[in-house]
């Protein structure tokens, strides 16, 4: 391998190893004591539609579909401003969401990390106006 090749792989592997201390939670947090937020996903609406987090503070985002249809609680820009405990709840094909059969329940946990605020929409019934907004202080 050159030298200029090594400085590349080099340079890709510190790349990687921040993103993806960027991507991961901090292990050391509490998650048992992570701040509980709830939102149900009903027939064409988030309850509540605005959600605001703290920047740094660990969450339990607990979603439940009231509904009677399959819903999902999208945000890609969300998911991208924060440090999640658990991606195996996201779906395996979209990393920008997470989908609910009726009854179903989900936690997400993760630490809030880049203030802004970022739209939330059920892909399913955007249409129908089933959208909010998440805010990061």
């Amino acid at each position: 391998m050159t030298t200029h090749r090594k400085h590349i792989f080099a340079l890709g592997l510190m790349l990687g190893t921040c993103l993806g201390d960027i991507l991961a939670a901090d292990p050391a947090v509490d998650w048992a004591s992570a701040q509980l937020v709830t939102v149900q996903l009903v027939d064409d609406h988030f309850v509540p539609d605005k959600l605001v987090f703290r920047r740094g503070v660990p969450y339990r985002l607990h979603m439940e579909n009231g509904g009677a249809d399959i819903h999902d609680f999208t945000a890609p820009e969300f998911f991208n401003a924060i440090a999640i405990h658990n991606p195996e709840v996201l779906e395996r094909t979209r990393k920008d969401e997470v989908s609910l059969q009726p009854k179903e329940q989900k936690d997400l946990y993760f630490v809030a990390q880049k203030p802004g605020v970022y739209r939330l929409v059920c892909v399913n019934h955007d249409w129908d106006n089933m959208v909010g907004e998440i805010t990061i202080e």
